[in-house]
């Protein structure tokens, strides 16, 4: 599952870009500057970074730079309300990857990050293995032991996530925003429900097991 940090000063086009990308099976992470945003992906692995060109503190152009610095081969679209060629000639100089101008058509928006994961290669890395054990994100199936299961959508997302930080705990809470969006309905114990069919899923697995932690949630964890 890719994770992708979206850098938008306000609050309203920060959410629209999250719900677009948690509803097209990305994992959004959300940061309102480029020093938080700096901050976020020190802490996280992030495939691609969505960047607003005028927020306080330090703007898009300054938060490329030093991106580019440090992440080389890391894709970066850029979105801002500026549309003369100077503006765009200078996001590329300073290393964005592609360039869109406000108001953003969601959907091209969509198909632009497609193209850049795939331009950075990332799409060959959409399989997920432990082991013996393989979770492949585009048919959603989990095999081991010989055998290949087509999980459905949740209960794979849910494992691929956990798989892909193993050893780190997420909270029903966490899990829940992720990946059923924050304003569902649906109570945190739907978690505990697909984590039990699961649990049922891997018996036989040698690799990879979850783990409960009282209080907390779940965890992922090697064997």
């Amino acid at each position: 599952m890719f994770k992708i940090l979206v850098v938008e000063d306000d609050v309203k086009m920060n959410r629209i870009y999250t719900s677009a990308l948690e509803q097209n099976s990305y994992l959004p992470v959300a940061a309102y500057d480029g020093v938080q945003a700096l901050e976020k992906i020190s802490e996280e692995q992030v495939d691609l970074v969505i960047s607003d060109v005028m927020m306080p503190g330090l703007d898009g152009y300054a938060l490329t730079k030093q991106l580019r610095e440090q992440y080389p081969e890391l894709p970066i679209l850029m979105i801002s309300a500026r549309e003369s060629y100077e503006d765009k000639r200078y996001g590329f100089l300073a290393g964005i990857d592609d360039y869109m101008v406000k108001p953003v058509d969601i959907n091209e928006m969509l198909l632009r990050i497609q193209a850049l994961l795939r331009r950075a290669k990332s799409v060959s890395e959409r399989k997920l293995k432990v082991g013996g054990t393989i979770l492949d994100f585009d048919s959603y199936t989990l095999s081991f032991n010989g055998k290949t299961t087509e999980l459905p959508q949740k209960e794979f997302l849910i494992l691929y996530k956990l798989m892909s930080s193993p050893g780190r705990t997420f909270t029903r809470r966490q899990i829940m925003d992720e990946l059923w969006g924050y304003d569902t309905d649906s109570e945190e114990r739907t978690v505990d429900v697909h984590i039990n069919r699961l649990r049922e899923r891997l018996k036989g697995c040698e690799d990879l097991e979850i783990v409960t932690v009282r209080g907390l949630g779940y965890r992922g964890m090697k064997k």
